[in-house]
């Protein structure tokens, strides 16, 4: 290709001239600009003259690897800049040279333009796969920094916020003992105070530690044969020992509930279940009723919490599954844990929710709307697997939030 690269031996400083005026309005870079065209130019010449694109390659190599990839992966492509020096030069030659000649020159530069811009955009598509795979891997070292660190505080707090709340339990056992013999006594009472307190904040870091641990799949699970039957009644006396101050009846539809076992963690599942129940009597007048029914599908049992309390607005029927996410105007919440649409962090129902989930099972809601006057009630669907060993635990460790 001598045609080529004597036309660049007599020309090259123009083509550069007229590139730089092209590529750059900027005086401070345009020296720079100069070198650079002047570099590819004698790397083309040497590639027409050897019929190579070797040289040109070696430039590209360097110029790909000065520039940096945004970590968004956006960069500035260096094929455009290829394009202009092609047009540049040809708009040269067309006046520099005679019709037959150009068309030679013409032709001999066309090729090794093409191979150029073609291994230019493999170099490109290298670098830019090589600096998404790095900055995965880098995306992945954070995350797994921040479980870690997520961990970590978990950890933290359930031993600096259960240690103290220890402590002050203790403290007032030995106070209540020592003022014992004072009946009635404004003492007492005090202590008595303190003591429900107390307990009420170990209840909510209990929950707080729950629903974390949930999120970040490390609850642990002990399956064992369960009847649901017995655990329904368990959480029948609890949750009434703890609404004694309500008058809302509990009905267990025993003859409703499968009588054979499965394999859960009771207490977790006790859980999970009081959970829900304490929901429906909470959101439930005095004077009503809370059922607890059963229905058997093949593999599974539909433990139905049905109540006719205020109900569940549409919209909010999948939320009410999210953590924090108590509804309503929290100033007009009572802070009482058990009194009539008495206020809370919302993390009860996201607790039954993991725990149900954890068992292979999942939890819906069903209401007709919300109405304090009509009380159209809901119904909370808590799907249970019914079987002869523990679920594969890894499948739900390894799920997505």
């Amino acid at each position: 290709m001598a045609h080529l690269s004597e036309w660049l031996a007599t020309y090259s400083e123009t083509v550069i001239q007229h590139a730089v005026l092209r590529l750059s309005q900027d005086e401070t870079v345009k020296l720079q600009v100069a070198d650079s065209v002047r570099t590819f130019l004698f790397a083309l010449s040497e590639s027409a003259e050897n019929e190579t694109i070797e040289p040109i390659s070696s430039i590209l190599v360097v110029w790909v690897q000065g520039r940096n990839i945004s970590p968004d992966g956006d960069f500035n492509s260096l094929i455009p800049l290829i394009v202009t020096l092609k047009q540049v030069m040809w708009q040269a030659i067309l006046e520099t040279c005679s019709a037959e000649i150009a068309v030679q020159i013409l032709t001999e530069s066309d090729v090794i333009f093409t191979d150029a811009v073609t291994y230019l955009a493999a170099l490109e598509n290298s670098a830019l796969l090589e600096s998404t795979r790095d900055q995965l891997y880098r995306a992945q070292t954070r995350v797994k920094h921040l479980d870690k660190n997520k961990s970590n505080f978990i950890a933290v707090a359930a031993h600096e916020l259960r240690t103290p709340l220890t402590l002050v339990e203790g403290y007032i056992d030995m106070m209540g003992a020592m003022s014992s013999g004072l009946p009635e006594s404004q003492t007492t009472m005090l202590i008595d105070g303190v003591k429900s307190g107390t307990k009420r904040l170990r209840d909510i870091i209990n929950d707080i530690i729950d629903v974390s641990l949930l999120d970040l799949k490390m609850m642990e699970f002990h399956f064992q044969p369960i009847w649901l039957n017995q655990l329904l009644v368990a959480a029948e006396k609890n949750v009434r020992k703890l609404f004694s101050t309500r008058t809302v009846e509990i009905n267990i539809d025993r003859e409703s509930i499968p009588r054979e076992p499965t394999h859960a963690d009771p207490d977790r599942l006790l859980q999970a279940i009081q959970k829900v129940l304490m929901n429906a009597i909470k959101y439930t007048p005095d004077g009503r009723s809370v059922s607890i029914q059963g229905r058997s599908f093949p593999g599974f049992t539909d433990i139905m919490i049905i109540d006719n309390g205020v109900g569940i607005d549409p919209a909010n029927l999948t939320h009410i599954f999210d953590s924090f996410s108590a509804l309503g105007d929290a100033s007009l919440h009572s802070s009482g844990k058990t009194k009539f649409k008495g206020g809370g962090p919302g993390l009860g129902l996201p607790i039954a929710k993991g725990i149900i989930e954890a068992h292979g099972g999942t939890i819906w809601a069903e209401s007709d709307g919300y109405s304090e006057e009509e009380c159209p009630g809901s119904i909370f669907h808590i799907m249970i697997p019914m079987g002869t060993a523990a679920p594969d635990q890894t499948v739900w460790r390894t799920q997505k939030s």
